[in-house]
């Protein structure tokens, strides 16, 4: 949520910077317009008020002095009925407006590149060394499912398309993925938290989720309650409404959660393979911080995401996005895109924004200084990292010209020694003689 002073106090900043993210000045003209009427309602309502008041001690001195009071409790009941009227418009002004101001998104800040599409992005460093194979590289999906770890078949069956059975090392593949990526977080200060899985409209408008993007989720019926498509929003709400003692900050805290998403929107697009699915899992980085240190934050927190991915050993480069390219909440984002050599192209695995205090405002998170005045906190998130796009990568950049695929070394304790996934070890039930099952 922005806020209504700084927009009333310097309208044209906001149209021209919000204009790169798509925002008429129409809108923030509109928003001008219910403000003034806001302010306009409620003088009138404390001259009324006042009215009202002087009324009523009309009524006092004339009951003590034994004279009528009717005109004066006639005018106090038009007065009053007068301001009930005026409450209402106050009321429902305040929810239009509330509503528009809930629409706007983050002021982008002053070195995001501007463009009306995801055109335009930076690239700030390519890291790591794109493999020259000897041969075809296969799509992930293929070499999943010619290893048997990935079924998106009968997945399809039990449950539509976009989703998938991992099976036997394919399952301990993802699994020692994420508790890497945890593991490594916690090294970097971070809390681990197991949050809810299922969250109430107030933090999914708190993280600027709702009111604009209820189509992308999965909300339960006759509920006020939505499956979350982040760990970002049970993360950024623990504290919502709360005043964080100053000494605490910066906090740093991470979770492992199944993420949540409708894809609306998405036909067409990435259909096959675990790039854009129903459910998936990501391990998620929230901070809280002081306004002065959330841009260096920023770049500590995509320096965490990057130190996966270079553990790992997959190449990637780090783009700085758009205005529109960026998520409604940040005003920067960097994002880490894997290489994909099947597709020759980089694929997005992490996205990390500072969100200023734009989530702060709409949650009322604050801090209290050494003096007792109060502020909002910046909040940042990052994916540290999507689990299924690394799993991705991995399958493809670590795939052999036999089908098997080498495990990256870090991962090898977390495998239990496994070293590398062939047909014969990937799923060890299919690979049982008829007399080892009975």
């Amino acid at each position: 949520m922005l806020d209504i002073k700084k927009i009333r106090k310097d309208p044209d900043f906001f149209k021209q910077k919000l204009a790169t993210r798509g925002v008429k000045a129409e809108e923030i003209d509109e928003v001008l317009e219910l403000d003034q009427k806001r302010r306009d309602l409620l003088q009138e309502v404390e001259t009324m008020k006042a009215q009202r008041n002087a009324a009523s001690k009309k009524i006092g001195e004339a009951k003590r002095n034994g004279e009528s009071a009717d005109e004066a409790i006639k005018e106090t009941r038009e007065l009053g009925d007068k301001i009930k009227g005026l409450d209402d418009q106050v009321e429902a002004n305040d929810a239009e407006l509330h509503d528009k101001m809930a629409h706007l998104p983050n002021v982008p800040h002053d070195g995001v590149p501007v463009s009306l599409t995801e055109e335009g992005s930076v690239e700030l460093r390519k890291v790591g060394t794109i493999r020259d194979f000897d041969f075809e590289p296969k799509h992930h999906w293929d070499v999943g499912e010619n290893l048997g770890i990935l079924d998106f078949d009968r997945a399809r069956k039990v449950s539509g398309a976009r989703f998938v059975y991992y099976l036997g090392l394919g399952a301990q593949l993802e699994r020692a993925v994420y508790n890497f990526m945890l593991d490594e977080h916690m090294k970097d200060g971070y809390t681990e938290v197991l949050p809810p899985y299922i969250v109430n409209a107030q933090s999914m408008y708190g993280t600027g989720q709702f009111p604009k993007f209820k189509e992308g989720v999965y909300q339960v019926n006759g509920e006020d309650m939505t499956l979350i498509p982040t760990a970002e929003v049970p993360l950024t709400n623990y504290y919502r409404g709360d005043i964080i003692p100053e000494s605490e900050l910066p906090v740093y805290v991470t979770a492992l959660t199944p993420c949540f998403r409708s894809e609306a929107g998405a036909a067409g697009r990435d259909t096959r393979g675990l790039i854009r699915m129903h459910q998936f899992n990501k391990v998620e980085m929230v901070k809280y911080t002081k306004p002065e240190d959330s841009w260096d934050e920023l770049e500590k927190m995509t320096a965490n995401a990057e130190n996966i991915l270079k553990k790992l050993g997959l190449p990637y480069h780090v783009i700085t996005l758009t205005t529109s390219d960026m998520s409604f909440t940040a005003s920067m984002t960097h994002d880490l895109e894997l290489w994909m050599p099947a597709q020759n192209k980089y694929r997005e695995v992490s996205s990390c924004s500072n969100c200023l205090d734009f989530q702060a405002r709409r949650m009322h998170t604050q801090y209290r200084d050494a003096d007792g005045k109060l502020h909002y906190v910046h909040t940042l998130n990052g994916s540290g990292l999507a689990v299924g796009r690394t799993v991705a990568a991995i399958l493809e950049n670590y795939q052999n010209e036999d089908g098997s695929v080498t495990i990256p070394e870090v991962l090898v304790p977390y495998m239990h020694g496994v070293t590398k996934i062939t047909k014969e070890n990937a799923v060890p039930f299919r690979n049982k003689k008829k007399s080892e099952w009975e």
